[in-house]
């Protein structure tokens, strides 16, 4: 049963990479004979997506407090703060806005579960049952947990019912599943010693998550600080506080004891640094940018040294051979790039073609981001909704025109797309330098760079001349090539004629700039757990 829903959690991701989107006509007329948008049809990137009428979310946002010690509540200072509709930049509700204050109640409860309450005492098979259970709560409100996270966040509505919940709950269903199998071992001494090595909970874990994934993020940070017997303060992004607001109510309908989860919204240099350097938290875990990620360490080192995971930045090569079929290549490389709006750590953001295909690949590549449907993440058959907000939408409109202004060949797109929310053109740029900021810095939007190379040994050396190493792409039928390129990369992850295929057990986390740690599978437990060795004297023992 495991394996199969397994299998069924990747082909998931796999049918999002190689589905096609259903032809439309290249132009639509009016009555009078003009061409020009029709009600009701799907747009592509040329066509204004604020022309619609936003589509009116199936849910209502209930949750807005912070989550401390298993009620809701206020923030101590009173203050909210408004989380917007990225499709149109108006508030969708206000939110409470966690401080230094709220971050010290949050750890007091969460210090008090760990050492005075049930959860780290229970049997492993008791917690492992609360985690099983909490999963079929998200099953039984897939539709409302993704409404919520389409409409705080701009992804398609498809993308979030059809894969990142189910990807949830599969989660949580992976961890659940190592809750009575996290054990230590009996080792031998030279000498009459009876050694153990035990593996225990951490403590409290304080996690922060970013805004292009928000409820993926938490399943990634909670699903193992819980399997392991820990308690947890997680600050959301301040961009998308309201799905895990929504779930961590479905954690206690599930039976989690009060304190062992809670949840504190508030922004990054408050809460955040609160979390971060709070004496009473024994770990933190942080996935965001990788300058973020360096205060966050220098803010846990100078406080109580407690241990840190990062999960950061990206400028993930996508390396295409010139024996591979183009058009699957193009439409491999064009998901690696836009899947999410463009707004993923691993993205494939330096596309690497070679010289024998190259005019063939960016001419398709054109094609297909032409095709590209955007608009209003809740109508049927929209791959690209808006950026997330006007902070990340002005900074990507500020790289595409230093991709120009830098000598870079725009392909396609690069301009705003209608004049209301935060919607971009998918946008091509070719003939792109190393030396560009566009080549070297982390965009988080819609634009795809395409290089050209002509030997292995050069792309080798280029794909590697980079702060980050999160993931890599190769497309390639050459086996030889496949070996040669994924021991070569120096990144996190290598996807050999694939992108984006996110197992519950496939460890993820990155070389150099882009983290320390990994998530997810067996690997993602020892950032929760502490080893301890206990020596004991045997006295005429039998044997050794």
């Amino acid at each position: 049963m495991a394996a199969a829903t397994r299998r069924a959690a990747s082909s998931l991701v796999s049918r999002c990479l190689l589905a096609r989107p259903a032809a439309v006509p290249s132009a639509l007329r009016r009555p009078d004979g003009t061409r020009g948008l029709l009600p009701g049809v799907l747009q592509r990137f040329g066509t204004a997506a604020a022309a619609e009428e936003p589509i009116s979310p199936p849910v209502q946002v209930r949750d807005t407090q912070l989550l401390i010690n298993g009620k809701f509540v206020d923030a101590a200072s009173g203050k909210t703060f408004p989380t917007l509709d990225p499709r149109t930049g108006e508030v969708i509700a206000r939110v409470a806005e966690g401080d230094a204050e709220d971050i010290d109640r949050a750890v007091a409860a969460a210090r008090k579960a760990f050492d005075e309450g049930p959860w780290p005492r229970m049997t492993a098979y008791e917690r492992s049952r609360i985690l099983l259970r909490f999963a079929d709560l998200i099953d039984k409100h897939n539709d409302d947990i993704a409404a919520l996270e389409t409409w705080d966040n701009g992804k398609p509505y498809e993308q979030a019912a059809k894969i990142e919940v189910p990807m949830v709950s599969r989660l949580m269903r992976y961890y659940a599943g190592w809750v009575d199998k996290i054990h230590g071992l009996i080792v031998p001494a030279d000498g009459p010693h009876h050694v153990q090595v035990l593996h225990e909970p951490i403590g409290v874990a304080g996690q922060i998550i970013p805004w292009n994934f928000p409820l993926l993020m938490f399943a990634w940070k909670v699903g193992p600080a819980l399997a392991c017997g820990n308690t947890v303060v997680l600050k959301t992004a301040e961009q998308t506080p309201l799905s895990a607001l929504y779930v961590s109510k479905l954690f206690h309908e599930a039976g989690l004891p009060d304190g062992v989860l809670n949840i504190v919204s508030g922004f990054g240099p408050t809460a955040g640094a609160a979390l971060a350097s709070h004496m009473d938290v024994d770990k933190v875990a942080f996935t965001g940018s990788t300058d973020t990620g360096k205060i966050i360490m220098e803010l846990s080192a100078r406080s109580n040294l407690k241990p840190v995971t990062l999960e950061l930045g990206g400028k993930s090569p996508f390396i295409i051979m010139d024996d591979a079929d183009i058009d699957h290549a193009v439409e491999l490389a064009h998901f690696a790039l836009f899947f999410n709006q463009g707004q993923c750590c691993c993205a494939g953001s330096r596309t690497f073609v070679h010289e024998r295909v190259y005019d063939e690949f960016v001419e398709k590549s054109k094609a297909r981001a032409a095709r590209r449907v955007v608009g209003d993440p809740f109508r049927k058959g929209v791959e690209q909704g808006p950026q997330i907000d006007d902070e990340q939408f002005n900074k990507i409109l500020r790289y595409i025109k230093s991709g120009v202004d830098s000598g870079a060949t725009l392909v396609s797109g690069g301009e705003r797309l209608g004049d209301k929310g935060y919607y971009i053109q998918p946008t091509v740029f070719s003939d792109v330098q190393d030396n560009m900021k566009i080549a070297q810095e982390e965009i988080f939007g819609p634009v795809q760079s395409i290089f050209k190379f002509n030997d292995l040994n050069e792309v080798i050396k280029r794909a590697n001349a980079s702060r980050y190493g999160l993931a890599a792409g190769v497309f390639t039928n050459n086996l030889n090539t496949a070996n040669t390129l994924t021991r070569a990369l120096r990144a996190g992850t290598v996807w050999v004629n694939c992108f984006d295929i996110f197992d519950a057990a496939i460890p993820f986390g990155g070389y150099k700039m882009s983290g320390i740690g990994r998530e997810k599978g067996v690997d993602s437990l020892k950032n929760y757990l502490q080893v301890k060795a206990v020596v004991t004297p045997i006295k005429n023992a039998a044997w050794l």
